[in-house]
């Protein structure tokens, strides 16, 4: 779960083949009990070390996210891979931003209604001045996360926006063993807001209604992925929010997910293992990788 490789797609198409002759597996679209294993972000960016907003514990999580894939090939319905999808000018990189010496802030610093008031830092172009303070406003009134400036990462079209190799490959060999497509959602291209929940930006955008309705064609979802802190949990409180119907329905793989941690930066660890205290209070169950889904 350390490197980078590519997938060989004509021999996993061989060997998903072969394994589903050989076990029996019948395509996904006979199950009568439907599960669906929904993958966050696991993205390079955020898993492979090295990589540009790498989360410590992401490549056990990574591992354990495989073998579950594996070991419940004849359980697990579909999958669902989120991809956080970025580019240079958006309000949370360093280039949308400048401080009164006309520098960019370095990454991971925090940015504040009471800064862009003052003047610490204010938009690097004039016309997005006021779409700057009414977001950042939005946030603390919303109860949300204060604005970050996070390292660029998750770059359309760059190594890092790819899934961890292990996790396509996982993916792609349940997709053709189980006759199953598996189902893609981009998130996070709104350059005047971050975008950690699967189903919608943090300030204004639209709801991914589509997957919202997806997710509640089945009897079981399984969430993992990352971060625990940021776009699992964001993910996990909207879909409750807005289809609390399905707080039974949903599995968090606890072991399958970690929180932002940046040594002498960030530590989101409190706030993560707070956002599951508050799932499972709802209703959702907190499970393990091994056990049965």
């Amino acid at each position: 779960m350390h490197e980078v490789w590519r997938v060989d797609y004509e021999q996993r198409a061989v060997d998903a083949a072969t394994w589903a002759d050989e076990h029996g597996l019948r395509p996904a679209g006979e199950d009568e009990r439907r599960v669906c294993l929904l993958l966050v972000d696991c993205q390079n960016t955020f898993c492979t070390p090295g990589f540009e907003l790498f989360v410590p514990g992401a490549p056990d999580d990574s591992r354990r996210i495989c073998e579950l894939v594996y070991r419940n090939l004849g359980t697990i319905t579909e999958i669902v891979c989120t991809l956080d999808t970025h580019r240079a000018f958006q309000v949370f990189h360093a280039a949308w931003l400048v401080g009164p010496d006309g520098r960019h802030p370095p990454a991971y610093t925090p940015v504040t209604a009471g800064d862009v008031e003052r003047g610490l830092w204010r938009a690097s172009d004039p016309a997005e001045q006021d779409s700057l303070l009414t977001y950042v406003r939005a946030l603390e009134a919303g109860g949300k996360y204060r604005l970050t400036v996070w390292p660029y990462h998750a770059m359309a079209g760059g190594i890092g926006h790819a899934l961890v190799p292990a996790i396509e490959e996982a993916v792609f060999f349940h997709s053709l063993a189980r006759s199953a497509p598996t189902r893609l959602e981009t998130k996070g291209d709104d350059p005047l807001t971050e975008h950690y929940s699967a189903l919608g930006p943090e300030v204004g955008g639209r709801r991914n209604d589509s997957l919202v309705e997806h997710l509640r064609t089945f009897d079981v979802v399984a969430i993992a992925g990352q971060a625990k802190s940021h776009c699992v949990a964001w993910t996990v409180a909207d879909l409750l929010a807005v289809a609390p119907e399905l707080a039974p329905r949903l599995r968090l793989l606890e072991d399958c997910t970690s929180p932002v941690v940046v040594s002498g930066a960030l530590d989101f660890t409190v706030e993560a293992d707070a956002a599951f205290e508050r799932f499972a209070a709802a209703g959702a169950r907190i499970v393990r990788s091994t056990d049965l889904l």
